[in-house]
């Protein structure tokens, strides 16, 4: 048989690293910009904090998704014609915000940073929709709709923007591949794993939502049925935090000279 007509393996990899080797060779630094010890950083000690965020954000997301007519047209008293262009053009700026995360991600503030300003707006977001859904039960048959909307509305946008830095696309996993050295042949392995875990949350973290979200806010009301996603938002930007130490952090390429 000719050597050209041999079969070739579709996956090249690359040169493993040298296993006396105490830090990544993948170009990643530590939060203090130093080379980033293999040892003390990355790998799941820090992908399990990601991956909490992810869940946490996919919970939250679906809640306000799945029931979002329901709401407009129960709460707001919208017609559901209105409704229905009001959740249409929610989720086409949920997925328009990515391409704004991702610019300031590649270009200035880096993975870590970027991710943390987007978390803050989402759980900002998630708080004044929170807070509009509670707002009739505290002032009675005296609230002002007017307001009741414009706080929601508020709320609801503001989430659509705090996704931006969050989906798939952009700063959540490839900050969580940047925990695994690409030159490390079994880091490369952990590597598939992490990101088989990361759309398995994803799944469990809507049909969460989907199920027993859904049920609480047509059954027991949406203040406490926004309430619990809310609280899942906020646990995820502490646990985010906690993990700032342990994470691999890639250098911009862009303009910012941060890390990403």
């Amino acid at each position: 048989m000719d050597a050209q007509d041999e079969e070739r393996p579709l996956i090249h990899h690359l040169p493993p690293q040298d296993e006396s080797s105490d830090f990544t060779k993948d170009g990643t630094v530590d939060i203090n910009k130093q080379p980033a010890l293999k040892q003390g950083t990355g790998n799941w000690r820090a992908c399990f904090f990601i991956l909490g965020v992810e869940f946490s954000e996919c919970v939250a997301s679906s809640a306000i998704a799945k029931n979002l007519v329901t709401y407009l047209t129960g709460a707001l008293h919208e017609s559901n014609v209105d409704a229905a262009t009001t959740v249409s053009t929610w989720i086409g700026s949920s997925f328009f915000t990515p391409l704004i995360g991702a610019f300031f991600a590649d270009t200035f503030w880096g993975r870590y940073w970027t991710l943390l300003i987007f978390l803050s707006v989402y759980v900002i977001g998630m708080i004044t929709l929170t807070a509009s859904a509670f707002l009739p039960l505290l002032m009675g048959s005296s609230y002002d709709l007017g307001i009741y909307r414009v706080m929601a509305y508020l709320g609801l946008y503001l989430v659509a923007l705090g996704s931006g830095g969050i989906k798939p696309c952009v700063p959540l996993p490839a900050l969580g591949a940047d925990q695994f050295d690409a030159t490390d042949p079994v880091e490369r392995v952990k590597k598939g794993s992490f990101f088989n875990w990361y759309y398995w949350l994803v799944n469990v973290g809507a049909l969460l939502s989907a199920t027993v979200l859904v049920w609480v806010q047509d059954n027991i009301g949406w203040g406490v049925g926004l309430a619990i996603p809310t609280v899942f938002m906020m646990s995820g930007l502490s646990v985010f935090v906690a993990g700032r130490m342990v994470y691999r952090y890639q250098k911009v390429v862009g303009g910012g000279g941060g890390v990403l």
